[in-house]
């Protein structure tokens, strides 16, 4: 814990749970300030842009920069300039905020009514969806053409009585129609979200801590790339599910407050 300089936290289930802002965040962020370490809010939720994001969490009373904030769609045009450089045409299965992302990015949307062929399929997070996109999205991929999945979350959290059906569940539905999973799946826990944000700040892994709320996606993205898992209680992992675990985090802690109190004792 003395050699962290760069906490990446969880946004849904560890900082905040729908709309509900966790009341220890405020304390946490500015104990980090007193302690000049950094941090970086990651989430694999595709259905906002990253300027969303930013307005959300100070609309919370955070005081966020646009630079500490890193999502899976970004990961996902990171990840396509990286490996596809000459793909720009994408079909999507995603919000305004996902296209808009794209298209600022400097990509090309195909939209249903119009003859140009993409060269790749994007599934994010849609909360808009209908019928006519995910029977698109099927025709294409059957096609053959390079799908790829934001992140492989099945549900979202929330405050709301409802359940947020996420995108790896639209995968597994466009598995089932198409006999294809996702080619690539950039968000956590692909270590390269991690690896983006350690060659940003010039961090080394021993320098970083994952804190998140699930262990098939925060956890695993800390125990592949090798860097400090924390995990929190306050989302979706119960311990329940921890002892049916292959593997454990480094720190188990009922919130993201607990670690104030431990950057209090540790780094005096």
């Amino acid at each position: 814990m003395k050699q962290i300089r760069h906490f990446v936290m969880d946004l849904d289930g560890t900082v905040y749970n729908g709309h509900t802002l966790f009341p220890f965040i405020k304390q946490l962020l500015g104990d980090l300030k007193k302690k000049h370490i950094d941090y970086t809010f990651l989430t694999n939720n595709s259905s906002q842009s990253a300027e969303a994001y930013v307005r959300k969490l100070r609309s919370m009373g955070l005081p966020v920069k646009r630079s500490q904030v890193y999502t899976s769609t970004q990961a996902t045009i990171d990840f396509l300039r990286r490996h596809h450089p000459k793909l720009k045409r994408l079909y999507l299965i995603g919000t305004n905020s996902l296209k808009r992302e794209f298209i600022l990015g400097d990509f090309t949307v195909v939209d249903d009514d119009r003859s140009l062929e993409p060269q790749a399929v994007i599934v994010g997070f849609d909360t808009t969806l209908t019928y006519r996109k995910l029977c698109r999205a099927s025709y294409w991929i059957k096609a053959g053409k390079l799908f790829i999945a934001t992140h492989p979350d099945l549900i979202c959290p929330t405050d709301q009585e409802t359940l947020l059906v996420d995108c790896g569940s639209l995968c597994a539905a466009l598995e089932a129609a198409t006999g294809r999973k996702p080619d690539a799946v950039p968000g956590k826990p692909n270590p390269a979200m991690i690896n983006n944000i350690m060659q940003r700040h010039g961090l080394e892994r021993y320098e970083v801590a994952m804190v998140g709320d699930r262990l098939y996606t925060d956890m695993e993205m800390a125990r592949q790339v090798g860097i400090m898992s924390i995990l929190v209680l306050s989302g979706e992992t119960t311990p329940s599910d921890l002892k049916r675990s292959t593997f454990l985090p480094d720190l188990v802690l009922e919130n993201v407050g607990e670690l104030s109190k431990m950057l209090i004792q540790n780094r005096q």
